[in-house]
């Protein structure tokens, strides 16, 4: 081998490498990929880009996708579900028929019941009920789907958050981004496809496989950036390698990957060549993308964003930013509603730190003529208990029987509320919808039937929603 070509091959492995595996697990796999066979089209085998843009299978109202994922299980009954019987009923134990058969994660089912800890009123034309926790939200609930009768199989944190985000509480199957992606393949050349941002007390409780490709190949996969600093560590070179030598050295790594992709079609290969183009032109996109001088004060007022400290609101920014510059699925965890104790200051909290954000981005989008195709879903992985857990009357434990969720803009129909819970909040007793149905509703949102969007595994055409009935909520839909 020429040495100059192999000393520049060494050096851009080097820095490739350090950057795919450091900061993406398995890589920047999970990214966007207009590779450089697409600049070279004369060395370049056709359909080698998986990102590639597809056509569903039908005109989908979404193009993209906001999930912001309210890791821990947000209090249904704190914040949307107004129980006026729960509160009269305070202090006294629950109807033995209403837990006959009911197994609770931490607490004794026989504990007594809690009145809601915040006051509720209707707003909007729609008429829809909020505690005063959400402000914010409630300037915009009438552009809300608000879904009061969402259930899930789990109720503990990880296989449930593993539910609601890949369809089943086993660990290895794609996520919904993923299967976004598959499906619908990639309009950014110069960012990641999914990009996941974390804030919060800590990560989510499932970790990434939250995130992660299953047995899709790994191209699909999400990646998770900073909000403060260089989204990726070690986007900028070293001293001593300039553009040119990097170009040079990806050159000859690719050619000599793309030989070997010819030989043996692992798509994983194809995978780690997408992976260094993007770390290369995230050089440039990464800084432009987390420079928010242009962003105008009014809007770093409206989100209540600090440009200088990371927050959920500044991920919500960067969410618009990312979709605005082809990104097609970013998720934002929050992981800090778990309020076993500590209800009322801990929501509190919550609430102020996602609350303006939340409502912001609905109002952001909207007036950028973004809403109509940009889905956002609000919830977490489950609900919280009617019946109180931890000392001072002040918390519930994880409940997966009922729990509210909410979806704005991509053809979802707006200002409604959907389903019913019985006089406790404790079961659905009207139009449930359970997580696969909202995935059966999603997929149909981007243009898909849920039905058709398969990959073949183990001899199995593997989907989302697996092989339990799901279906698509039409009431839901615009």
């Amino acid at each position: 081998m020429n040495p100059m070509i192999s000393r520049n091959a060494l050096q851009g492995e080097s820095l490739s490498r350090r950057w795919f595996l450091r900061d993406c697990g398995v890589g920047l796999g999970a990214v966007a990929a207009t590779s450089l066979l697409e600049q070279q089209a004369a060395q370049a085998a056709p359909g080698n880009d998986p990102l590639a843009p597809k056509k569903s299978h039908f005109p989908g109202k979404a193009k993209n996708v906001i999930y912001l994922f309210m890791a821990g299980a947000p209090s249904h009954l704190e914040m949307f579900d107004n129980k006026p019987q729960l509160s009269k009923y305070d202090g006294e134990l629950p109807p033995a028929e209403l837990l006959d058969g009911y197994r609770a994660a931490f607490i004794n089912p026989n504990s007594r019941l809690l009145g809601p800890k915040f006051p509720f009123a209707k707003y909007g034309e729609c008429g829809a009920e909020l505690s005063n926790v959400l402000p914010h939200t409630a300037k915009v609930v009438d552009d809300l789907a608000i879904i009061k009768s969402m259930k899930t199989d789990a109720f503990n944190h990880a296989p449930a958050q593993i539910m609601m985000n890949t369809g089943s509480q086993l660990f290895g199957k794609p996520s919904l981004g993923a299967w976004t992606l598959y499906g619908l393949g990639s309009e950014s050349q110069n960012l990641p496809a999914f990009v996941v941002f974390s804030s919060g007390s800590k990560g989510p409780s499932g970790g990434n496989s939250n995130w992660g490709s299953g047995y899709l190949p790994t191209v699909y996969q999400g990646v998770q950036l900073r909000s403060v600093g260089d989204p990726v560590l070690y986007l900028s070179n070293p001293n001593g390698i300039d553009r040119v030598a990097q170009r040079d050295a990806l050159d000859a790594i690719n050619e000599l990957n793309r030989q070997r992709l010819s030989v043996t079609g692992d798509p994983e290969i194809a995978t780690r060549i997408n992976s260094f183009e993007m770390a290369y032109r995230m050089q440039a996109s990464g800084p432009e993308l987390m420079d928010l001088s242009s962003e105008p004060k009014h809007v770093l007022d409206m989100y209540g964003v600090d440009p200088q400290k990371s927050s959920f609101a500044k991920n919500c920014l960067l969410a618009r930013r990312l979709v605005e510059r082809g990104t097609r699925f970013v998720q934002l965890f929050h992981e800090a509603w778990d309020q076993h104790g500590n209800l009322t200051k801990g929501l509190q909290k919550n609430c102020r730190d996602t609350d303006q954000a939340c409502a912001a981005l609905i109002q952001d989008l909207k007036q950028r003529g973004m809403l109509e195709d940009t889905l956002i879903i609000w919830g977490g992985e489950f609900g919280r208990t009617p019946m109180v857990q931890g000392g001072g009357n002040d918390g519930r434990d994880h409940h997966p029987n009922a729990f509210t969720m909410w979806m704005a803009g991509g053809g979802v129909k707006p200002g409604i509320t959907y389903g019913q819970t019985d006089e406790f909040g404790f079961n659905t007793t009207e139009n449930p919808v359970h997580v696969r149905d909202l995935h059966a509703t999603i997929l149909h949102l981007l243009g898909f039937d849920h039905t058709r969007l398969t990959h073949k595994f183990q001899g199995l055409d593997q989907k989302l929603t697996g092989v339990e009935p799901a279906h698509v909520v039409h009431d839901l839909l615009a």
